[in-house]
C-alpha cells in the first residue's frame, strides 16, 4: 500500500528546492527574490549554486522551512509559469 502524497511531508519541514535556468549574471539573485515572495524568511546561507559542465546552465539549491503544502504548491505553480525557470525539482 502506498502512502498518500499529503502524508509524505509533515509540515513545517526542511525543504530542499532546486531551480535550474540559463547561466545569466543575475539568475541567482532573481531565483532568491522569486522564492522570497513565497518564503520571506529564506536565508542566503541555505543557498548554493552550481554551473553545468559547459557553463550554459546554473542550478540553485535553496533549503528552507516549508510551513505548509499550500505554500509549496503555490511556489511550484508560480515556477512552472515563469520563462526564466527551466526546471524546478
Amino acid at each position: 500500500m502506498s502512502t498518500p502524497p499529503e502524508d509524505i511531508l509533515q509540515f513545517p519541514c526542511e525543504f530542499p528546492l532546486r531551480i535550474i535556468g540559463k547561466n545569466e549574471d543575475d539568475f541567482e539573485e532573481f531565483a532568491i527574490a522569486f522564492v522570497r515572495e513565497f518564503v520571506p524568511s529564506l536565508q542566503t546561507n541555505g543557498v548554493h549554486s552550481r554551473l553545468s559542465n559547459g557553463g550554459t546552465y546554473i542550478s540553485i539549491t535553496m533549503t528552507f522551512t516549508a510551513e505548509s503544502r499550500e505554500q509549496v504548491d503555490a511556489l511550484y505553480q508560480a515556477m512552472t509559469g515563469h520563462k526564466r525557470i527551466l526546471f524546478a525539482l
